[in-house]
């Protein structure tokens, strides 16, 4: 049976069942879609969170180079096998990518580790960014309690002063 065919038949009603004489039946609005397909598109939440921003960078940057570094070696080798002299040059430009794309994996891990220490994700105690919220949390806590003094201290009139000079 052709989508014509199945077609006349929904609207007609012979044939088919009741389900797609329904659905004929119904007016179709933009917004609705039919019971029976499910959704083309289904959001799903990250199961992880994005990257920062500089540590995509530096992994996008690795990535390029290691495969860039790939395709030598491959163009090396079948340089190699057919006896060219390019295989010599190619051999040379491998070996220092190689040494390129190790320090950009290498980047890609210290900017990661940079990243966490500076906005305190790690979460150990000693970890830098946490110590220094630590420092700052007791220095406003001292600057609180010497104000709350000072404003005790006015309050009772200069009570605890020995002369009202």
């Amino acid at each position: 049976m052709g989508t014509a065919e199945r077609h006349e038949a929904s609207v007609s009603g012979n044939g088919g069942d009741e389900r797609t004489a329904a659905r004929a039946a119904a007016p179709q609005g933009d917004d609705e879609r039919p019971a029976s397909r499910p959704p083309l598109w289904v959001e799903e939440p990250a199961r992880r969170r994005r990257l920062p921003d500089p540590v995509r960078t530096a992994a996008v940057r690795a990535v390029i180079l290691v495969a860039v570094t790939l395709v030598q070696a491959m163009v090396a080798f079948l340089a190699a096998l057919a006896g060219s002299w390019l295989s010599f040059p190619m051999v040379l430009s491998s070996v220092a990518s190689t040494i390129v794309a190790t320090w950009g994996v290498l980047d890609v891990w210290v900017t990661r580790q940079v990243w966490k220490q500076r906005h305190g994700v790690v979460s150990m105690p000693s970890s830098t960014a946490r110590q220094l919220r630590r420092e700052r949390r007791r220095a406003r806590r001292q600057a609180r309690v010497t104000a709350r003094g000072k404003v005790r201290i006015r309050r009772r009139g200069g009570a605890g002063q020995l002369s009202h000079s």
